[in-house]
């Protein structure tokens, strides 16, 4: 069990960066530097008042600084490599590029008054911090998260250059380097863009808030919570795990965390009542990237998609709450299905932690959480402070906790309570940099390519994508998702989705447009966002579906593909919302038109679910699929057939009754037929 633990930990710790051995003072050199960044953010959010661009550089700056000093150049020297490169210490080499990438980040903050004079006219100094933060930020970015997106990064800037030189369908007039590190390295408008500007002002804060919940305990207490409520029934510990997963996914942005987190118990369990270890893992995979997209807090992309479309955050909560939970709803129906065909049972009574005793010990991790959903909620505050006062107030129950631990317990004393609780604090302050290096360095290496598409070449990739689309706003939103899955596979989720909506999202807009069918600027950047998400589990690399793997002891390309089998329900929901916007609740202000929508999209999800995974109440016959595919169509999208039955908008929804009597005609001809096998 220990290998198949540390194979999964060993993901996890590439992503947060801990590649190296240190030394015992390279770690506290790095404690204080993550600590540091960590206090520097929370001012910023209290005290402390600066503008965005030194909020940004300052931010980058201790993102490169953290990345040098904690990756080597490469993560498994062999050969000759293994006399340059030690994972046992940092390297001159690397303290050297760390201490010149924050001077090269900090250069915009240090000359802006220069440069804004001399705005077009960069100096010879200007070119050189230009040109090396350009190449060490996507040196770090390769370091980080391998190097797709630097290549991408590359291939713009060459695109930039190249362009005079290219075919006429290609052909752009080009940028001079003076233009193109103007525009890129010494403005607001590449690297120091909306991107990182959100990574430093909002991200940060709701990162840091998920890292010290998992320090103080929170993790193990949504599991065992879960599995109190849910252990007892078919396939109690696959439905356990949806939830945790989802309660985890409120403060983890990453799937690999969510996986380890949660699929370092769930995994065993699901097998132990007789999950195959292939699907067990898949479970994990599917509830814990769908934990992104589980409002009220989402993943880092969702509070730029807010900057992008320049709505309040609430408003993206509100957009994405019916896919989310309508995801998450039909996970539990695929789970079920799956324990069906298996003919499962829940664990062992005496296996199940007990309701009241485990929700009185960790309910205090829920007052965070409820402080943050109340700021956002009902009083409105903007997202940074919401998460600051949520931050101020688990801060108070860690220092409450290691207190009371002392005053309860002589052996530890006051002093050695206080003193635990502080570390933990502290413990969560690293965590909460360590998972922000690849966030902070992915916004700003995306900023590169956005900052190259604003400089003349958005409106030729538009009538590029339209040209290949065919003027087919179905076929184009195939084009965007099969991309973003492409994508996905070397890129992390924030930057696939700033990559993809800077490219495709206006497009989708204009091209429905053009044709007479209007698509909220809400919904494409939603498109872009679920199937950034989805790649996390997509073959041959989704690292969440490896991570997982590892605990089952399965096969990662048999996990993955089983993986995105159940993220099928997922992946048709963006396609609806598109044609339907209903489903993100465009224009929808009554309380019980959406709770409608929402049970109809529900009962839409467990028809395809059913089409898919071969089950309704018995085995599906094969003409049966054709019907569950039609149920999914009209209970998802009831417009779709309203021309043809010649139904007046106002009662649209009556539609929806032919969807129910279809799931319910094959629910009675499967119950009979199941009881004609059974007698």
């Amino acid at each position: 069990m220990s290998r198949k633990i540390k194979s999964a930990e060993e993901f996890l710790r590439e992503e947060t960066g801990e590649i190296r051995h240190l030394r015992k003072f390279e770690r506290i050199l790095i404690g204080v530097i993550a600590v540091a960044w960590a206090l520097f953010q929370l001012s910023l959010a209290s005290w402390l008042i600066l503008d965005s661009t030194k909020t940004r550089a300052i931010h980058l700056a201790f993102a490169i600084v953290l990345l040098f000093l904690n990756i080597p150049i490469v993560k498994k020297p062999s050969g000759w490599l293994k006399k340059l490169v030690s994972l046992n210490k940092i390297s001159i080499l690397d303290y050297t590029l760390a201490a010149v990438g924050a001077v090269s980040a900090l250069y915009i903050m240090l000359a802006w008054e220069g440069l804004a004079t001399r705005q077009g006219a960069p100096i010879t100094i200007d070119i050189v911090a230009g040109l090396a933060i350009l190449v060490l930020l996507l040196e770090a970015t390769r370091r980080s998260i391998g190097p797709a997106l630097t290549v991408i990064a590359l291939a713009f800037t060459a695109y930039a250059f190249l362009g005079p030189h290219m075919p006429d369908v290609l052909a752009f007039k080009g940028v001079s380097l003076n233009k193109y590190l103007n525009q890129i390295s010494l403005s607001t408008e590449g690297i120091y863009g909306i991107p990182l500007g959100v990574s430093a002002s909002i991200v940060y804060l709701f990162v840091l808030l998920g890292s010290m919940l998992d320090k103080a305990g929170a993790g193990k207490f949504f599991i065992d919570l879960a599995l109190s409520l849910l252990g007892k029934y078919k396939g109690g510990p696959a439905k356990a795990a949806i939830v945790a997963s989802g309660l985890t996914g409120l403060v983890s942005g990453s799937s690999i965390a969510n996986v380890v987190t949660t699929g370092t118990f769930t995994i065993p369990l699901m097998k132990k009542v007789g999950y195959p270890a292939k699907k067990a893992a898949a479970i994990e995979v599917a509830a814990s990237t769908d934990g992104q997209i589980m409002p009220p807090i989402m993943g880092a992309a969702a509070f730029i998609i807010a900057e992008y479309v320049n709505v309040p955050y609430l408003e993206v909560v509100k957009a994405a709450a019916i896919p989310a939970f309508v995801s998450y709803t039909a996970l539990f129906y695929v789970v079920h299905l799956e324990a069906s065909k298996l003919g499962m049972k829940g664990l062992p009574k005496e296996e199940i932690p007990g309701f009241f005793a485990t929700l009185k010990g960790g309910l205090h991790y829920m007052l965070p959480i409820a402080m943050l959903v109340y700021e956002l909620v009902v009083l409105r505050h903007s997202p940074e402070k919401a998460a600051f006062n949520a931050i101020i107030v688990l801060i108070a129950i860690i220092l409450v906790r290691g207190i009371r631990n002392g005053l309860k317990d002589k052996a530890i004393g006051l002093g050695k309570g206080f003193f635990d609780s502080v570390m933990t604090m502290c413990q969560g302050f690293i965590a909460g940099s360590r998972n922000m290096v690849a966030v902070a360095l992915a916004t700003a290496s995306a900023g590169i390519i956005v900052g190259v598409v604003n400089m003349g070449i958005g409106g030729m990739i538009t009538m590029i994508v339209e040209q290949l689309s065919g003027g087919s706003i179905f076929l184009l939103l195939i084009i965007t998702a099969i991309a973003s899955l492409l994508l996905g596979m070397g890129l992390p989720t924030t930057a696939t989705y700033i990559v993809m909506a800077s490219l495709t999202a206006p497009i989708i807009v204009e091209v429905g447009g053009l044709y007479g069918f209007v698509v909220p600027l809400m919904a494409a950047h939603l498109f872009c966002f679920y199937f950034g998400i989805l790649a996390d589990d997509t073959p041959p690399v989704g690292l969440a579906a490896y991570a997982a793997a590892a605990i089952a002891d399965s096969d990662p390309i048999k996990t993955g593909l089983q993986g995105f089998a159940y993220d099928m329900r997922t992946a048709i929901i963006p396609f609806f919302f598109v044609f339907n916007t209903d489903l993100i609740l465009h224009d929808i202000f009554s309380w019980t038109q959406g709770i409608l929508v929402f049970v109809m999209a529900c009962c839409g999800a467990f028809a395809f679910t059913s089409a898919v995974q071969g089950w309704y109440i018995t085995r599906n016959k094969w003409y049966e699929i054709p019907f569950f595919l039609f149920a999914c169509l009209v209970l998802f999208h009831p417009g779709s057939i309203n021309e043809y039955l010649n139904i007046p908008e106002s009662s649209r929804y009556l539609v929806y009754l032919i969807g129910l009597g279809v799931m319910g005609l094959l629910y009675l001809e499967q119950k009979f037929r199941a009881g004609r096998q059974t007698a």
